[in-house]
């Protein structure tokens, strides 16, 4: 399976130390890899606070649509998280890519490594609460892009549903995860009065080689 080319963006914010933002990047770089992609580029920027639009400022976010459409890269991902509107901007001014965020990353990652049905559905659960805000524009452009980083688990198709659906369906899995956690306390509970009975029965038991005396 050929790996997801990904380009890193990261923002050094004021009360950031260089140390820390470095650390910062290394271990998106890390999750990158763990999520079979590889990274071909990294752009970073200082700022005081983050720009509302877009994020990193406008002259980095030109700088980085230069650097996408000379690599083509499959995915584009943010340090930090971004909110729907500057996901959408972004989105819109960088074209053709993906642009997801560090939670999306972790998402994806979860994603790949949910097993067990409560597992997959918690992921799934947690993908669609938080894609749900940035369906629009968003949404559209993962489903145009098709899979891969950011796009992977349970909930990959449904992500690009309308948003009735997302709610109807994040009501149905909430409802089924109950399901699934009184089904194990009733389990568990059972297990115990099993245990329970047997202790008893064990206790009142007389030992075949004990004897008595008569008289």
């Amino acid at each position: 399976m050929s790996r997801e080319q990904a380009i890193l963006v990261g923002c050094q914010l004021a009360g950031v130390d260089d140390e820390r933002f470095r650390y910062s990047m290394e271990e998106l770089a890390s999750l990158v890899a763990t999520a079979n992609g590889e990274v071909v580029a990294e752009l970073t920027q200082k700022r005081e606070a983050p720009h509302p639009a877009t994020y990193i400022g406008k002259g980095k976010t030109e700088e980085l649509a230069a650097i996408v459409k000379q690599l083509e890269p499959d995915v584009v991902i943010f340090n930090s998280e971004l909110s729907p509107s500057q996901a959408r901007n972004l989105t819109k001014m960088l074209g053709e890519v993906k642009v997801i965020d560090r939670t999306q990353l972790i998402l994806d990652i979860f994603a790949r490594r949910a097993r067990s049905k409560e597992g997959k559905l918690q992921v799934e659960l947690a993908q669609l609460e938080y894609m749900l805000p940035r369906l629009s524009g968003q949404g559209e452009a993962l489903s145009r892009l098709g899979g891969g980083i950011g796009t992977r688990g349970p909930g990959e198709t449904k992500l690009e549903t309308d948003r009735r659906h997302i709610r109807r369906r994040i009501d149905d899995i909430k409802a089924e995860l109950v399901r699934i956690a009184e089904h194990r306390g009733r389990y568990r509970e059972r297990r115990q009065k099993t245990k329970r009975f047997k202790w008893r029965s064990s206790a009142i038991q007389t030992p075949a080689n004990q004897r008595f005396s008569i008289g």
